[in-house]
């Protein structure tokens, strides 16, 4: 939300020491996030208010190009024009070319010799939303504007244009730049310094307040805030005079008291269509970022910024009998004030009259009964909607307007009536409108209920014994209606009624808050509990971090991906319809509405992790993540909910921990592109599925076991390049390359290699072994088997290493080969063997004695026969 600085002073007594850093600091403090502070810059050199005395179209250019006559009063011409352009760039400003029309000059022009120096200054300009007649803001020649645009007197479009009629963007009080800003008659004189006018001396804050706290989204909470942390006395803007109910009033019917606490309206009669919003309020909706469009509906954007309440304005010519407020019919249909047409859900609040919908309740009116130019009879409206309907309304049309914005997040029913009031008086002050006596007024909303707590709960949450009477201070600060009481055992309790505005206040965690925001999270000393002697990481913790250390200096980047999937994923990979990994928790307000459930994979983050690189350039990766997946049982157990009054019993305890669902540790890494990359030194390699299961091995490394590999089939790997992996007799992952369906749909490079490790499921090691390195060589014999094609290499090996002994050392697979000589449905296999022993010279005899008995260990369990 913006907010200009002297708006919010305007409510506060505030002395001349507070800064605008002095207001940004206690925002911070209590809670309000500060986005930006902008500071409207300064405009150096003439800039006065001129009146249009005559207006010449040219029409032999490709767009709308005037040649204007200002009246600029006394201030005349400058003497020392300045050096830039003085046109603008766009249609909202001075016109900067014709599409090739320009007469080609773009001369100096010399001013300074002219001896007759008239009051009135000449113009291109390219806006058309202005006439003869209207007060408007010039910058003449010498004039700097912000953003460093300097005006001079220039020759364009066959003119000379003497100076820059400006809107509002150009002078930095917003983003309109649809046109150049007209002030109202009777603002200024020709001549006047447009500075003093406009109060161009203001800064701009850029607040995000929480989405709990709804009432800041308004001029009167900032300042409450404000007030409340500066200790500045504060004015209500709300502390109007509301007049009675009358039953004669317009007739309206809540058909849905769900959906709608209360409905005013109040009608305001022979309004004067054509009459200037004042540029007070104007400059305001600028600085907030809102566009002026007519005085009825600037009103209600200026009471809905002020108060935090939003109206809504009907032409009254276009009600057609009673108002009627209800939610929507099967097939319905509206056609909102943006001009498109919307077919209405039954869980839709809607307000009807007698043709139908016409308007889209909280969120937009409809097109039908819209405030127009001739509009001189209007019904303002002010109603309490659900908030939760709106919101989903807003989401499901897509319609995120400001109302919707502020009356999903709570608005303080007691505010309807003022607010309508406060814009009815507005209009009459400034359209000459006529206030019909009495106002509509259906429905009721029960005040908020007393919430009762102990007084020293904010000191025992805090851990800071405050002063004597802190609690009881704030909390009658901020509005709630507070008094004292005593428990049957002794115990002063504060019984706190919240104010209407304060929609969040509703247990004692939140008075809680409250208190401690508002005395100030810096007064609650950080103090971290002592370890107690011989406690540090556990054993878990510290593996954790070691397979983090291995897989990062093995090359592998660690990602942070989103924990959250679409059930749709899942079909991506290729899972049968009873696999497990597709029973995910779901969210019930997820932070995506397409990513709803809880993850139990690593694999859908992590590629989705790649995806993103892979669009930015990326090709070539080697990403992990470390995280916990949910995985919940087949008939998960109901959840308890034990309540808030006092801690759980040992049974209740018990039952929670039974319907938490299992949340182990998983591992996972992901493969693109080359492993080893290209260059002037080579091709590079690229990555494979035999990467993939070496990160496994690098995992179980540093977690102190061995891994062994057995082919596996598990979506979304390939069937024929995939290996479940074990440790010891524990299953624990999964590791090789995916299947090129999943690649196609996912958009991944060819050959992408995934492993995925259950790290809980690796038995923790308490053995730390001292490595055993000997100082006598070793023997190397190589063995070349041929097996059916059948038998996997992993396999093969570990019954060679298995059978050759305590004096094998090491055994590697360095060749493969399928051919004649292997024989149809055979494969040669080559390994290297290394022998040695610790405590001598190891012989070639007693090498070549436990390579054979390897060899026939393999023969009998394989069929292997050594190839010649």
């Amino acid at each position: 939300m913006r907010v200009p600085v002297s708006w919010l002073k305007e409510h506060l007594e505030l002395g001349d020491d507070v800064t605008v850093d002095t207001l940004v600091d206690a925002f911070v403090r209590i809670g309000i996030e500060v986005e930006d502070v902008a500071a409207l810059e300064e405009v150096t050199g003439p800039l006065i208010t001129g009146r249009v005395v005559e207006v010449e179209e040219l029409t032999e250019f490709k767009k709308p190009i005037r040649y204007c006559k200002v009246d600029v009063g006394d201030a005349g011409r400058t003497e020392n024009p300045g050096s830039a352009d003085s046109e603008g760039t766009e249609p909202g400003g001075n016109a900067a070319g014709a599409d090739g029309a320009d007469d080609g000059t773009d001369e100096e022009y010399d001013s300074e010799n002219d001896p007759n120096l008239p009051r009135t200054n000449r113009i291109i300009c390219g806006a058309s939303n202005f006439a003869e007649g209207d007060l408007v803001v010039v910058a003449l020649p010498g004039a700097v504007l912000p953003g460093g645009f300097e005006i001079s007197a220039r020759k364009t479009y066959g003119r000379v244009s003497e100076g820059m009629i400006c809107s509002a963007r150009e002078l930095g009080l917003g983003d309109d730049h649809t046109g150049i800003l007209v002030l109202p008659s009777g603002t200024a004189s020709p001549g006047d310094d447009a500075r003093n006018v406009l109060d161009l001396a203001d800064t701009i804050l850029e607040l995000a307040p929480t989405p709990d706290r709804g009432y800041a989204l308004s001029i009167r909470g900032l300042a409450r805030e404000l007030s409340c942390a500066l200790g500045a006395p504060f004015g209500d803007p709300a502390r109007v005079e509301v007049p009675a109910a009358d039953e004669d009033a317009w007739p309206v019917r809540i058909e849905d008291p769900e959906g709608c606490g209360r409905f005013v309206l109040r009608r305001v009669t022979g309004l004067d269509a054509g009459a200037p919003t004042p540029w007070w309020m104007r400059r305001r909706l600028l600085l907030s970022g809102m566009r002026s469009i007519s005085l009825a509906v600037d009103v209600t954007n200026y009471v809905m910024l002020e108060l935090g309440h939003p109206l809504h304005a009907f032409d009254t010519g276009s009600v057609k009998g009673d108002l009627v407020v209800r939610r929507a019919k099967q097939g319905e249909h509206l056609t909102t004030l943006d001009d498109v047409k919307r077919a209405l859900d039954p869980d839709d609040v809607v307000i009807a009259d007698d043709s139908g919908v016409v308007s889209l309740a909280g969120t937009m009116g409809g097109a039908s009964t819209e405030i127009s130019e001739d509009s001189t009879d209007v019904l303002l409206e002010a109603a309490h909607w659900d908030p939760a309907s709106i919101s989903r309304t807003a989401r499901r049309h897509k319609l995120f307007s400001e109302a919707a914005k502020r009356f999903e997040r709570y608005t303080d029913p007691a505010l309807c009536a003022v607010a309508v009031e406060r814009a009815a008086r507005l209009l009459r002050q400034y359209g000459e409108g006529n206030i019909l006596p009495g106002r509509t007024d259906e429905g009721h909303v029960e005040p908020m209920p007393a919430i009762t707590m102990p007084i020293s709960l904010p000191d025992q949450v805090a851990g800071v014994r405050y002063e004597r009477g802190v609690t009881v201070r704030w909390l009658t600060q901020i509005g709630c209606k507070v008094d004292i009481s005593t428990s049957d055992e002794g115990v002063a309790l504060v019984n706190a009624v919240p104010p209407s505005w304060r929609g969040d206040l509703a247990q004692p965690a939140d008075l809680v808050e409250e208190v401690l925001r508002l005395e100030g999270y810096d007064s609650i000393p950080s103090i971290m509990p002592p370890a107690a002697a011989g406690r540090g990481l556990t054993e878990a913790q510290r593996r954790k971090r070691t397979v983090s250390r291995a897989l990062a200096e093995a090359g592998y980047v660690e990602v942070l991906p989103f924990p959250f999937v679409s059930p749709e994923v899942w079909d991506d990979f290729g899972l049968a319809a009873d696999d497990a990994r597709r029973r995910g928790l779901t969210v019930l307000n997820p932070l995506e509405s397409d990513k709803n459930q809880l993850t139990t994979s690593l694999l859908p983050g992590l590629l989705d992790t790649v995806q993103r690189n892979l669009s930015r350039g990326l090709r070539d990766l080697g990403l992990y993540h470390i995280g916990q997946v949910v995985l919940p049982d087949e008939n998960p157990v109901a959840v308890p909910d034990p309540g808030v009054e006092g801690r759980p019993g040992e049974a209740e305890l018990a039952e929670l921990e039974r319907s938490v669902p299992g949340q182990p540790l998983h591992v996972a890494a992901v493969l693109t592109g080359h492993r080893v990359r290209q260059g002037w030194w080579g091709d590079g390699e690229q990555a494979s599925w035999a990467d993939a299961i070496q990160a496994a091995r690098i995992v179980a490394a540093a977690a102190g076991v061995e891994l062994r590999a057995v082919a596996a089939e598990r979506p979304p790997w390939h069937p024929g390049r995939c290996a479940e992996l074990f440790a010891g007799d524990v299953p624990v992952g999964y590791a090789g390359e995916l299947h090129p369906k999943v690649v196609d749909k996912l958009g991944l490079p060819k050959r992408t290699a995934a492993v995925e490790l259950d790290l809980d499921a690796i038995p923790l090691s308490d053995e730390r072994p001292a490595p055993s390195i000997s100082p006598f060589p070793p023997v190397l014999l190589d063995v070349a088997l041929v097996v059916d094609d059948s038998v996997p290499s992993a396999e093969l090996a570990a019954v060679l290493r298995d059978s050759a002994g305590e004096l094998v050392e090491d055994v590697t697979l360095f060749d493969v080969y399928t051919g004649e000589q292997a024989g149809e449905g055979k494969r040669s296999l080559a390994y290297k063997l290394r022998f040695r022993a610790a405590d001598r010279t190891l012989t070639v005899d007693e090498a070549t004695a436990a390579r054979d008995a390897a060899v026939a260990e393999a023969a009998a369990r394989f069929g292997a026969v050594l190839r010649g």
